[in-house]
């Protein structure tokens, strides 16, 4: 468990679309074998210290001639930003993906806040 000792608590959130490739016959599409792909995320504004992320699929668009294979994870977790990483293997094919994703962390003190 992570306890955050820290009287200001910073919450960040988005919903964001990976990739769309069936448009364009992308790898993740037209592709086979190990595929990934990954986005970077900058958080609305910087934590104090590295926050704990979660990420999910909001919405998943897979073809029904193969089996569905995803693994969808937050990595290179910073102060200021994190990376979505979405990996698919075998002859799967993803037409798109769309993420969403919370941070939950200490925040940087506001100015306006006194220390009693």
């Amino acid at each position: 468990m992570r306890k955050i000792f820290a009287h200001v608590i910073g919450v960040d959130q988005g919903d964001l679309v990976l990739f769309n490739d069936y448009v364009n016959d992308g790898d993740m599409w037209a592709g086979s074998g190990e595929r990934e792909y990954r986005r970077e995320v900058k958080f609305s504004e910087e934590f104090s210290e590295e926050p704990v992320v979660n990420v999910w699929l909001s919405l998943w668009d897979f073809s029904n001639s193969a089996n569905a294979r995803a693994d969808v994870r937050a990595e290179d977790i910073k102060t200021d930003r994190f990376t979505i990483v979405f990996n698919t293997w075998s002859d799967t094919q993803i037409a798109r993906v769309r993420v969403a994703w919370q941070a939950i962390g200490p925040a940087v003190s506001d100015e306006e806040m006194w220390d009693v």
